[in-house]
């Protein structure tokens, strides 16, 4: 687990390029503390009753509103999203939490099971240990939110490895669940690199590992951990197809493609990339879709009159524009935007392709940036098969007059979520995850609370 103890995780504004701040490595030392503190934590909370657990839960929502401006003005310093949209995902946390303290008792609860005898039998939804989380930088805490609140709740501890540029958000989420009464050590930061993660999943004092991420750290953390047969959750990203059938309301599906696909910079998971078009409404969707990408205000965040702020990184920027150049040198065609955005910090332009195809960029590998690409499908069936031909299958959109054909095609797509007229999001009521090289697990709803579980059998026999 050895690293140097020099400032290695930085956090730079990405609207101007400049220095937030740097944070130490912790030395291996300073792991092995975090690990014994955060063990000792996770005993004393498994043994909390649940409604004090619950109590912790409804302070905690009261401290992320106490704290939203604040918090919201750190999240758009650290990855550039509008300050409008990180008030939203402070909320969108709140509610979460709440959600959680309301619902989750009922949940986690110990339940009946007949089995057709006088045997008494219940599952009881058990806490497993400290579950690892790495987590990503474009919903800095809502993603992290989205993972420990089900975790916690059933009586885990969590040990959260965020991304380096946000670490000034990873530690104010932990300040706030130690404000709202959480034993001091259960939600605790790591400051490490690659090679420590994989030392600490093969830890005995940690019980099982979530990531969001790419599909590269996804597997790499998945064969850790079964190798050292612990349970593992992946949420690896998406390449969602926003399906607009012939018999669809276009002006509203237009209105509503630009918020799937350029809402946060256009560096979402769960969102519209891939816009698969009927071909009697191509032409039409396609002339609309692209002015309306051409009104789009791109600049500084803080600004309520900007749409999107920059991406939140320049590295990232750079290789989403080799992938826009590698699509238009394949035979896409740019309608619009598809350069970098000259000045200070990290902005691209909005961007839409044309004549996309299977076997380019845009249309295999996930553009996490605003760039759209679109398909023409020659009907619906061209359609379905154009929206599978992924390797990923994290969501996906159709847009339709016949909600009930939808619902029947929303069957054949494979994907962990399907929404019709509409655009992908995520709910605490509604599990989130994905198929195929998306990942594999699911968060949120009771799914996600149960899913780091032990779901222990009792069988129970009278004796006279």
């Amino acid at each position: 687990m050895s690293q140097p103890n020099t400032p290695v995780a930085t956090s730079r504004n990405p609207a101007t390029g400049e220095l937030i701040a740097t944070y130490a490595f912790q030395t291996p030392s300073e792991v092995e503390s975090l690990l014994d503190s955060n063990a000792a934590a996770f005993r004393l909370w498994r043994a909390t009753p649940m409604r004090e657990r619950v109590a912790s839960y409804r302070r905690l929502a009261e401290t992320l509103r106490q704290r939203l401006e604040p918090l919201a003005e750190l999240i758009t310093a650290e990855m550039g999203k509008t300050l409008d949209a990180s008030r939203a995902e402070v909320e969108k946390c709140a509610l979460t939490i709440d959600w959680l303290a309301d619902n989750g008792p009922a949940i986690l609860a110990d339940e009946p099971v007949s089995v057709g005898n006088d045997d008494q039998v219940h599952v009881s939804y058990l806490p497993i240990g400290t579950v690892l989380a790495v987590m990503p930088w474009n919903f800095p805490l809502w993603q992290v939110i989205r993972a420990s609140g089900p975790v916690m709740l059933s009586g885990n501890g969590f040990l959260l490895k965020h991304a380096p540029n946000v670490m000034g958000s990873a530690y104010a989420l932990q300040d706030a669940y130690e404000a709202a009464g959480f034993p001091k050590g259960l939600f605790a930061n790591l400051v490490v690199d690659n090679d420590t993660v994989a030392a600490l999943i093969e830890d005995p004092r940690i019980a099982a590992v979530t990531l969001t991420g790419s599909m590269r750290a996804g597997s790499a953390v998945a064969a850790t951990a079964g190798k050292a047969l612990k349970k593992s959750l992946l949420e690896l990203g998406g390449a969602d197809a926003f399906i607009v059938l012939a018999d669809a309301n276009i002006d509203l599906a237009v209105q509503t493609a630009i918020t799937a696909r350029f809402q946060n910079a256009g560096q979402v998971c769960l969102a519209a990339k891939r816009f698969i078009l009927e071909r009697p409404i191509a032409d039409e969707f396609t002339r609309k879709f692209v002015a309306a990408v051409k009104e789009i205000k791109v600049g500084d965040p803080r600004d309520p009159s900007n749409l999107i702020g920059p991406m939140a990184r320049a590295d990232l920027r750079d290789e989403l524009h080799r992938q826009v150049e590698r699509t238009i040198a394949a035979g896409a065609v740019l309608a619009t935007g598809g350069y970098k955005i000259d000045g200070p910090g990290s902005f691209y332009a909005p961007t839409v392709l044309t004549d996309v195809q299977p076997g380019m960029a845009a249309f295999d590998e996930e553009t996490f940036g605003p760039v759209a690409a679109i398909t023409v499908a020659d009907n619906v069936e061209h359609a379905i098969t154009l929206a599978n031909t992924s390797d990923y299958g994290l969501g996906g959109n159709l847009w339709t007059g016949n909600v009930a054909q939808a619902q029947r095609l929303a069957r054949r797509l494979e994907t962990g979520g399907v929404f019709i007229n509409g655009f992908s999001a995520s709910n605490a009521r509604i599990p989130v995850g994905g198929v195929k090289k998306s990942g594999y697990g699911r968060e949120l709803s009771h799914f996600g609370l149960r899913e780091f579980t032990n779901a222990q059998a009792v069988w129970a026999k009278e004796v006279g």
